[in-house]
């Protein structure tokens, strides 16, 4: 029992040190759509940058991303869509605050089946976002397969920060924001059943809108995020 206990455990760290931490720094000189920061985000962290107006009001004004050992590039001017309320136009200054890593504890996972997904989920404690979420997404706007683009819009309707993709010989945090893998860790799985386009519990979608459409494996599908 001490054994299995210890096993377990280092399962937790080490899945603990994939996960990137939260870094707070500040915005320390502006040019255009370039920033350089009073510290830098590790390479393709997206962050959020937050404008104080005084008496305790501020707000999200962009999405950077670290694009270079000296500078930031803003990659979006919202992080919510709100079609609504208006976006703020308030421009960048130095000072302001900067979160890398923002929302990064909501994770969605994209695994080939559910005894993976499972052995995930139950090795960490994160904010889970199941992928019959995003199978339910791609329904309503008529796609059959992940891409960049959808999982940039899912992302910023769920507040997810990142998307934990199963590939063959390897796991990775794929952020929505930047599109890049911030974070990767070699996975080995004994299960060979694998689930097109990705793990869900929803009959109705696999065998309707996927099943008619998608064409192809897992693992080929998720070797489009690199």
């Amino acid at each position: 029992m001490r054994f299995f206990i210890m096993i377990v455990s280092l399962s937790i760290t080490l899945m603990a040190d994939f996960f990137p931490k939260t870094i707070n720094t500040t915005v320390s000189s502006v040019n255009g759509d370039s920033l350089t920061l009073t510290s830098k985000l590790p390479a393709g962290m997206s962050a959020i940058v937050i404008h104080s107006y005084g008496n305790d009001l501020q707000s999200i004004t962009a999405v950077i991303k670290q694009s270079s050992d000296n500078e930031a590039k803003i990659i979006d001017k919202e992080l919510i869509t709100h079609e609504n309320l208006p976006t703020p136009k308030t421009k960048i200054t130095a000072g302001d605050k900067v979160i890398g890593g923002y929302l990064y504890n909501n994770v969605l996972i994209l695994a080939p089946n559910a005894d993976i997904y499972n052995d995930i989920t139950s090795n960490y404690s994160k904010n889970w976002i199941h992928p019959d979420e995003f199978a339910l997404y791609l329904s309503s706007i008529k796609e059959s397969t992940p891409t960049k683009t959808n999982l940039k819009e899912f992302a910023k309707q769920q507040q997810a920060g990142l998307v934990l993709i199963v590939k063959k010989n390897s796991i990775v945090l794929y952020d929505p924001m930047s599109e890049k893998i911030v974070s990767q860790k070699a996975f080995t799985s004994n299960s060979t059943f694998t689930q097109a386009p990705f793990y869900m519990r929803l009959n109705e979608i696999k065998t309707g809108l996927f099943g008619g459409e998608y064409k192809g494996g897992y693992y080929e599908l998720m070797e489009n995020f690199q």
